[in-house]
């Protein structure tokens, strides 16, 4: 409520002037009755040249502030498009992990052909929802995701789990209206269901892994039974379970059975991070990776290259990334900014800044700051969060690139990475601000990327919670001048109308201060003579 009333009064301002016209014309309106304006005009001759001059400077005033009005609109190209699109349109769509649906466009409120460079992307560092999610509900009782969140999430489900062959199969029937559901009971009755039905029911085994599990112990354990049900009926169906030879973009069931496969993989990986099984983590990863290289376009390196930090396993991390560039995959927080923190690593523990702006910066220095400034072109919100200027909250389920929703989620996982590497922050907090000197109009130009997409607000406010205070790029601060100017503007407008009502009243008072405040000026004005006197200068009355 109060950001919403700060951005409305911000927006008010930038506009004032229409409201200031407005004004003069009401008060002209005021002053329009003729009797009351020639009676004023031939009692007292002073009340019309108050008027008169009221009026001229009203005018100088609000001219004024149609030029600081115009002048902070063309330094903010566009004013209108940023605030438009908080209420209009946008664009999302959510990722698949499997060949040719790698990309598949989410239904929601915002529309694909206004905005296509906004997409929503499945969070790679998503938490688990009965063993985290609902935990910090139950402790807080704020919701952690958003309905838009999981709405996305139950199709990403219908995308991975279902298949066109599961008709005469009443368990995963029963799945298909499971994923579907908004109610987590109804999901959790429909999954124990299909679980009696067939008790090798994977994707049952899944749903309840995800939101029945209240420890990430219980979660593994969920997770392995469910690999176990599926090397079973992958024995059954004569299928090697562990290898894609057999794959074939034509075959719906192998499709949805290589999701599962990688799904459940993937978090049991994710378990092994929480419980602090690193080694076991990385192995599980990298058998991933090996074994389907399409899990690259479901983001898992980005699991890996943190579970490498947490090791500080750098030279391990540098080479994830060096092998991500010859992929050219799409850039993320975690990409630019682990390639920062690696280059950061090597001059952060020795960097002053007042030697260096002395000396200059050293070819590994200016590497470093040079990759700081890449990172925070591309995503803007994460230092405020790196260096605590600002709370986070728990990670979405799915996140927008350069957005507050991935700074949110980098953070949440990597600030701890940054404090372990003395210096890092310290030479973040002195050189992330820089970034934006070079980009004056960082919605239409770019320097190392793309402009940055004036979408991610709107987008950003159906991913969070809306108790988050939502961060936003670039923020429009209104110039002094203009403030300057609706001052006057006003004030000029309450001492006229003043001024008017009560003439004698506020002429006394005029007089009044205006002696107060000559007196002291007259007393210096007399000691400064007789200085100079007493220094050998002539009197200013001589």
């Amino acid at each position: 409520m109060f950001g919403w009333l700060r951005n409305a009064i911000s927006w008010s301002w930038t506009y004032l002037w229409i409201i200031w016209f407005s004004l003069v014309l009401a008060l002209l309106y005021i002053l329009r009755v003729p009797t009351m304006l020639q009676e004023l005009i031939l009692q007292d001759m002073k009340s019309h040249a108050y008027i008169v001059a009221g009026a001229v400077a009203s005018v100088i005033s609000s001219v004024l502030l149609k030029y600081c009005s115009y002048h902070f609109d063309s330094l903010t190209p566009q004013p209108l498009r940023t605030w438009l699109s908080t209420s209009s349109h946008g664009s999302s769509s959510t990722e698949t992990t499997c060949s040719d649906d790698e990309e598949s466009n989410s239904s929601s409120s915002f529309s694909d052909s206004l905005i296509p460079e906004c997409k929503v992307w499945r969070n790679p560092m998503s938490l688990f929802r009965g063993a985290e999610y609902q935990r910090f509900t139950n402790m807080t009782g704020r919701e952690a995701l958003t309905y838009y969140d999981m709405n996305l999430s139950a199709q990403d489900h219908q995308n991975y789990f279902t298949s066109e062959f599961d008709v005469d199969k009443p368990e995963y029937e029963i799945m298909q209206t499971a994923w579907r559901e908004r109610d987590p009971a109804i999901r959790l009755k429909a999954a124990r269901k299909a679980l009696e039905i067939n008790p090798n029911c994977v994707t049952a085994m899944i749903l309840l892994a995800e939101e029945d599990c209240e420890t990430i112990v219980e979660v593994e354990q969920m997770l392995r039974q469910a690999l176990r049900a599926f090397e079973e009926n992958a024995r059954k169906n004569r299928r090697p379970s562990y290898s894609s030879c057999y794959l074939s973009n034509d075959d719906q069931m192998s499709k949805r059975d290589t999701n599962v496969l990688i799904y459940i993989r993937r978090r049991l990986a994710m378990c092994a991070r929480r419980l602090g099984k690193l080694t076991e983590a990385v192995k599980l990863m990298r058998d991933l990776i090996k074994e389907f290289p399409t899990s690259y376009m479901t983001n898992i390196h980005e699991n890996l290259i943190e579970v490498l930090l947490e090791m500080q396993a750098y030279n391990d991390a540098q080479t994830v990334l060096a092998r991500l560039d010859e992929f050219s995959l799409p850039k993320s927080a975690t990409i630019v900014y682990t390639s920062a923190l690696l280059k950061v690593r090597y001059v952060a523990e020795r960097f002053s800044p007042d030697v260096a702006a002395k000396r200059g910066l050293t070819p590994t220095e200016l590497s470093a700051v040079e990759a700081i400034h890449k990172a925070v072109e591309f995503n803007p919100h994460v230092p405020k969060y790196l260096l605590e200027m600002k709370s986070f909250i728990l990670p979405p389920e799915h996140v927008l690139k350069r957005g507050d929703s991935e700074a949110i989620s980098y953070a949440f996982w990597h600030l701890e990475h940054w404090r372990r590497v003395e210096g890092a922050l310290d030479l973040l907090r002195c050189t992330w601000e820089g970034t934006f000197r070079m980009l004056p109009f960082p919605t239409e130009k770019g320097h190392m990327f793309y402009p940055y997409p004036t979408c991610t607000e709107a987008v950003d406010r159906e991913l969070l919670p809306a108790w988050h205070e939502l961060s936003t790029y670039p923020k429009k601060e209104l110039p002094f001048a203009i403030l300057f100017a609706a001052g006057l503007c006003s004030g000029l407008l309450i001492l006229l109308v003043v001024l008017h009502q009560y003439p004698k009243a506020l002429s006394n008072l005029l007089n009044a201060v205006l002696q107060w405040i000559s007196v002291p000026l007259r007393q210096i004005s007399d000691t400064v003579n007789i200085v100079l006197q007493a220094a050998g200068f002539p009197s200013r009355h001589s």
